[in-house]
């Protein structure tokens, strides 16, 4: 069967610009989270890109076209591409597509094109408006700039929907697709996007940025939004190898389940999302040396997601670490700055910290890694889990790669 390898990774991050920076401060457990300026809501804190300057890393005419969120898009895939030392011309633009999953969508440039319809009318109202606030946008705008007609698609479900493009992209490299560009960006920090999440109940209201996102712990209260994301190249790994191309590792295995209503009396379903991923990658739990967790932050979702990994993997059974801890959660940004760092774990064969988490839970059921640890084994599992009941598990491996 085609191997969906990953060959390319570009990152957007609060704790880095490109991969190397990214890995350098998660590794390091390096906070990026930080007072949202002149803000007046109860969340007073999110993990923020610092230093990302549009005009340098977009075309001019590309910039009032679009969104924060969309430039952190173009900027990533143009990365990736960089990085994987792809020449795209060389391939038919019907053999490369573009997947990618968003969350709030341009929501700064719908706030501020709203503003204008509202208070100088609609004439003043951009006509980039019809596309820069969608969903949709980056994938649009990752194909017009490199010519790609491909399979291309957007994923919608939270936290979960980076790893649901993931899979949907090594779906099309199994299909035939000689290349993917995917993964996931969001920037949802304006007041229009904060509102709305503010409506979800689940943001921390702390007023210390050490204490505001403390998942698996006894003061958990909710989490600490942030922005950015990453855009990954898969391709087949065969077709990597013909091109000399280096490979991080591949996408080895996927599970999704939906959880029922909370009120059914019913359990969740992470443990059969898990099960999933490994049987797709035909791994064993044994075989997995860490898992990259959702980490919630809220407790009932915290003691869900403890208690599916001691049913699958037996109480302490493996380490469990939160880089997210240090920089927010990103939405659909989240999952695909978790694969990333899996692979880049696996290769260095280190396990990179979970941040400000003192006062564990009283079951201390996950073995939760605090400090960079050695790392033994080829596979990591990446949870991620959207409001609405959405779980994701993707397996990565580096089983048989030679060090890049």
């Amino acid at each position: 069967m085609t191997t969906a390898a990953v060959t390319g990774i570009g990152v957007v991050a609060p704790n880095g610009l490109g991969v190397a920076d990214y890995w350098s401060a998660v590794l390091r457990g390096q906070p990026a989270i930080g007072p949202i300026p002149d803000s007046t809501y109860p969340v007073r804190f999110a993990g923020q890109v610092v230093g990302f300057e549009p005009d340098r890393h977009l075309p001019g005419r590309l910039v009032p076209q679009t969104d924060r969120m969309t430039q952190f898009a173009i900027a990533a895939a143009d990365w990736a591409v960089q990085d994987a030392k792809l020449d795209l011309s060389g391939f038919d633009p019907l053999d490369v597509g573009v997947v990618t999953a968003g969350t709030s969508g341009g929501f700064s440039f719908g706030q501020r094109e709203l503003a204008n319809l509202c208070h100088r009318g609609p004439e003043h109202v951009s006509a980039y408006m019809s596309f820069a606030w969608f969903y949709a946008v980056n994938s649009g705008q990752i194909s017009i700039r490199h010519d790609l007609r491909g399979p291309t698609g957007v994923l919608v479900a939270d936290q979960a929907g980076g790893l649901d493009a993931l899979a949907q992209a090594r779906r099309k490299v199994r299909q035939g697709t000689r290349l993917v560009l995917t993964g996931g960006l969001d920037c949802p920090l304006c007041p229009y996007s904060l509102t709305a999440q503010l409506a979800g109940g689940r943001l921390s209201d702390r007023d210390d940025p050490a204490t505001a996102y403390l998942p698996f712990d006894v003061r958990a209260g909710g989490h600490v939004p942030g922005e950015g994301g990453a855009i990954l190249v898969l391709e087949d790994r065969a077709q990597a190898g013909a091109r000399g191309a280096a490979v991080y590792g591949e996408i080895a295995g996927y599970g999704a389940t939906t959880d029922p209503h909370p009120d059914s009396g019913r359990p969740p379903n992470l443990r059969r999302a898990i099960e999933l991923a490994l049987a797709d990658a035909g791994l064993h739990p044994a075989d997995v040396a860490v898992v990259f967790a959702d980490a919630a932050a809220v407790p009932e979702l915290d003691q869900a997601e403890a208690r599916a990994l001691a049913e699958v993997f037996g109480p302490h059974g493996v380490p469990v670490t939160a880089p997210k801890t240090a920089i927010g959660r990103i939405y659909a940004g989240g999952g695909p700055l978790d694969v990333v760092a899996a692979l880049l774990a696996l290769r260095e064969r280190v396990i990179p910290p979970t941040v400000n988490v003192a006062r564990r839970t009283v079951d201390r059921a996950v073995d939760l890694v605090e400090a960079p640890r050695p790392l033994t084994g080829s596979a990591a599992l990446v949870l991620a889990r959207g409001v609405g009941g959405f779980n994701s598990a993707l397996v990565v491996s580096t089983r048989d790669i030679v060090d890049r």
